[in-house]
């Protein structure tokens, strides 16, 4: 059989659900369905045209070839400079990981660092890739339930009750990754105080949707709230989301130097440097005009609004208003036990994004995936008029259920 030639780290591992609904939406699509995909997490605008311009100028003054292994020397100066007039966090150009995205971020500190039996803290509803990556670099996922009641976020009680000699990282990540909740400075020196009393717990904060906050908040990060956390802090961020630039594949972290050796190192034997091109362009990112994240945040908000109303005017629908980032969590349980009109019974939430998908053509990803049954997550990173039609359809959707 196929899976005898599979790694036991592989079979354990779930495929993206996210990316699974997404995909579902374009095979409807290309069937000739009108899906409205509100499944994946990407920005809606185009990637600014300085930074395109920054691209192209790379290519053609033959910035194609390898660089460093973990990012140009030029790329992770702006980074520096950013982290210090952004978040007040100062590091060195030898503190600072240029990856291909995100993600490869995390993976590379995930790879450099765990063992068999190091536990990793992870509050959920959490980001579906967190406990993938951890238990593909053999460390074992610790979930923390934060339900609604909590606002989604973690406290500082429930944090002292987990911690063991065995965890080994803790993941925030705020705002968040489905929910939208964010924490604020108070919150993190809560949290830092417990940690400060686990000196051999190291904190990786994904803060990948910083400019993504509502409502006139205050991004706070850990490493900066409890100053006494930064050595063993990696502080992970990127350009995808704040720039629109998913595609262009880059992510960078601030971190104690002996983290970023060891994850250069892992590099080193696996994918190498990200692209030269991209490199560039997130430099005229960083080190450009910034006043369109302003422009692009009021956007959002808007969006926010008139979708967290519509749900929560919807029967059997409840969502809290997010802090920040494009998504909203949103309660289904009332639908659950309900019947479609053909008679299928709604009995999960993933059976309830998938009738949805298939007869109200609207893609959202099951809470289930994110590791908090009963709810789903809607992306509002898409147009107006898409979400106009959405949350018709949404409300269509559930006055024929009985």
């Amino acid at each position: 059989m196929v899976s005898d030639f599979l790694s036991d780290q592989i079979k354990r591992v779930a495929p993206s659900a996210t990316i699974h609904m997404a995909q579902m939406a374009r095979e409807m699509v290309a069937q000739g369905h009108d899906v409205i995909s509100l499944a994946a997490g990407e920005p809606d605008f185009d990637t600014p045209v300085h930074i395109c311009d920054a691209g192209q100028q790379a290519i053609i003054e033959g910035k194609t070839r390898y660089t460093s292994v973990d990012g140009i020397v030029e790329l992770k100066q702006a980074i520096c400079e950013k982290f210090a007039h952004d978040n007040g966090l100062n590091y060195r150009v030898s503190e600072i990981n240029v990856s291909p995205g995100g993600k490869a971020v995390i993976f590379n500190a995930f790879k450099a660092t765990l063992n068999a039996g190091d536990e990793v803290l992870i509050p959920t509803p959490c980001w579906v890739s967190y406990p993938e990556m951890v238990s593909l670099c053999g460390g074992t996922p610790i979930l923390i339930p934060c339900n609604m009641s909590k606002s989604f976020k973690l406290t500082a009680s429930a944090l002292r009750a987990v911690l063991t000699p065995r965890t080994k990282w803790i993941i925030l990540n705020s705002p968040s990754n489905p929910t939208g909740a964010s924490y604020t400075h108070e919150e993190l020196v809560a949290l830092g105080e417990v940690l400060l009393e686990h000196p051999d717990v190291l904190i990786l904060t994904d803060d990948i949707y910083e400019h993504l906050l509502f409502d006139d908040r205050k991004f706070a990060t850990i490493a900066a709230s409890v100053p006494a956390l930064k050595s063993r802090t990696l502080t992970m961020n990127g350009v995808s989301k704040a720039y629109a630039m998913t595609g262009w594949r880059i992510g960078y972290a601030g971190g104690p130097e002996w983290l970023i050796r060891a994850m250069r190192k892992v590099m080193s034997q696996s994918t190498s440097n990200p692209s030269s091109i991209s490199q560039w362009a997130a430099c005229a990112a960083l080190t450009g005009p910034q006043g369109f994240i302003n422009e692009w945040q009021n956007s959002f908000q808007k969006r926010r609004d008139f979708v967290v109303n519509s749900l929560n005017n919807v029967d059997d629908i409840e969502c809290l208003k997010p802090d920040g980032a494009f998504y909203v969590f949103a309660s289904c349980q009332g639908a659950i036990g309900k019947m479609m009109p053909d008679g299928r019974k709604i009995k999960n939430d993933k059976d309830y994004a998938e009738f949805l998908l298939s007869d109200g053509l609207v893609a959202t990803v099951p809470g289930s995936a994110f590791h908090l049954d009963g709810y789903i997550r809607l992306s509002f990173a898409c147009g107006q008029d898409q979400l106009n039609h959405a949350m018709t359809r949404i409300k269509e959707f559930h006055s024929n259920l009985c």
